[in-house]
């Protein structure tokens, strides 16, 4: 019998956190973290990390893990994460995996190869000029031509893996989507039941713009000026996320506060349209409507259910 983990996964700003903490407490599971950049100390509330007392709740994996000024990798990410769920189960408890990076829990579930060429090439070379000389935006738009489905699901700041799916193109004529689809198709080690939270656009993107509201009130400014203070450079993987990147903008002086936290809105709607792309791509998954329930306990009940009647089958 294969060892059971259960995802809580769904687009920023859904809903998992709370969910997520009252099922472990009532499952006894511990949670692992699939958030590619809650990795990062130092990087709280941009990240929308659980609290410090949330985390007293329920013990937590995978966040904290590395410093915003490394660049952290899928590959670190699978290694470390598979080794917190094999402790979680020697202790007899769930693995219950919580976020919105859908690649991660793939990762995860699967047993994807992460091998790849680390010396540098032309093409690589030739792609990165392209990022420094036209923009990320324009490299996305490449990408966009000759794999919609893996622009879809990558951020056009990640230029490491924006390039890296360019770079496969090139060399086989193939989408690297192509082959994500195939490694999704693996086996997995475990017995997976996959929830995924869902709500109409309309309701996900005002709770979008009150999360990003929530975050400036609480410091998110203040946090990204301590960031750039400690001498991560704005380049980082870590600072090229959303929030960060568009407020180290304007503390530099390139746009108004105003300016940022629109932009930040406006990229975290987008980044929520390609989650719920990715996880329609997932065909074990269970979907979750979180209207059709007229109670967050009812819901809680529903997901409790399903929980409970997966680990006892």
């Amino acid at each position: 019998m294969k060892p059971p983990v259960i995802v809580l996964a769904g687009p920023t700003a859904v809903g998992k956190t709370e969910l997520s903490l009252r099922l472990a407490e009532a499952l006894d599971a511990e949670i692992v973290s699939a958030d590619s950049m809650q990795v990062y100390r130092g990087m709280d509330i941009g990240t929308a990390k659980a609290s410090p007392s949330e985390r007293a709740r329920v013990p937590h994996h995978m966040i904290d893990v590395a410093d915003p000024s490394e660049n952290f990798s899928i590959a670190r990410y699978v290694s470390l994460a598979r080794e917190t769920v094999r402790g979680i189960h020697s202790r007899g408890k769930i693995p219950l995996i919580v976020g919105g990076t859908g690649f991660y829990i793939q990762a995860l579930l699967k047993d994807l190869d992460f091998s790849e060429k680390t010396e540098d090439s032309p093409l690589r070379d030739k792609y990165r000029r392209t990022a420094e000389t036209e923009g990320a935006e324009a490299l996305h738009r490449r990408l966009k031509d000759v794999d919609p489905a893996s622009a879809a699901a990558i951020h056009p700041n990640n230029i490491k893996r924006v390039i890296r799916a360019l770079e496969y193109f090139e060399e086989t004529g193939k989408p690297i989507s192509f082959l994500n689809e195939a490694q999704g198709e693996q086996e997995s080690p475990y017995r997976v039941l996959y929830l995924v939270l869902d709500l109409p656009r309309a309701e996900l993107y005002r709770r979008i713009e009150k999360r990003v509201d929530r975050m400036m009130e609480e410091g998110l400014e203040e946090e990204t000026e301590r960031l750039l203070s400690q001498g991560i450079p704005a380049d980082a993987t870590a600072m090229q996320s959303i929030g960060y990147k568009e407020l180290a903008g304007s503390l530099r002086g390139s746009c108004t506060k105003e300016e940022a936290v629109r932009q930040i809105k406006l990229a975290s709607r987008h980044y929520a349209k390609r989650q719920v792309t990715w996880f329609k791509r997932e065909k074990e998954a269970v979907w979750i409507r979180k209207t059709d329930y007229p109670g967050e306990e009812i819901l809680l009940q529903h997901l409790l259910d399903l929980c409970r009647q997966f680990l006892h089958e």
